[in-house]
């Protein structure tokens, strides 16, 4: 009976290390993305513009990753070629943005994975509204998104809404008289993200 019970509580730690060691050979935590993509200012005067990002990702679970982004855009107002054919913008305008995230996925699929997610942080905010402003306005603001998608191995689709607090400018314009006049104007800088990114890291070993 000794016997017995001895060969049992083996067989029993032998079956627990070799599912420990199957869940650490299936579960890699750390992963990450490379996206570019298009980004659409909401309530601006900006017709559309260019992302870049990254984001390192740490798996607490095979379905909810913690990560942080980093990501660049640019936005501006096209208005066509001037007589020399050179391209003319006005609105100008660029996001530099670090913020923590999180995401869930819905399934442990990973040739097909919708998720969700979301995330705050910090987004400095450079405006060059160079038609009637003096200077380019600059403000660190305290913002967050939200977000959706899929992963499909290792490409990665996502939409982004960028809740970026507004700045204040100040606009210099002319009355009927030729005279300078000043006026303190609120500029919207809440923008949607549309991403095509490649995956890294992560999924099966």
């Amino acid at each position: 009976m000794k016997k017995m019970i001895f060969c049992l509580a083996v067989l029993a730690a032998g079956f627990h290390t070799a599912s420990a060691q199957d869940d650490e050979r299936i579960f890699k935590r750390f992963k990450g993305d490379v996206s570019l993509g298009y980004a659409a200012p909401i309530g601006s005067e900006s017709d559309g513009g260019f992302i870049f990002a990254m984001e390192p990702k740490f798996g607490i679970t095979d379905q909810l990753s913690l990560g942080l982004r980093m990501e660049a855009a640019v936005t501006a107002k096209f208005k066509g070629n001037d007589i020399y054919g050179d391209p003319q913008v006005d609105n100008a305008r660029g996001y530099g943005s670090y913020l923590a995230t999180a995401d869930y996925y819905f399934t442990k699929n990973y040739s097909f994975r919708p998720f969700i997610g979301g995330g705050a942080g910090v987004f400095g905010v450079v405006d060059d509204e160079n038609t009637f402003t003096e200077d380019p306005v600059t403000a660190v603001k305290f913002g967050g998104i939200l977000r959706t998608g899929l992963e499909a191995r290792h490409f990665r689709l996502g939409v982004e809404y960028n809740f970026v607090p507004s700045t204040m400018a100040t606009i210099y314009t002319y009355d009927n008289l030729g005279n300078v006049t000043e006026t303190r104007m609120s500029i919207k800088n809440t923008y949607v993200g549309i991403k095509l990114g490649f995956v890294f890291g992560g999924g099966l070993r």
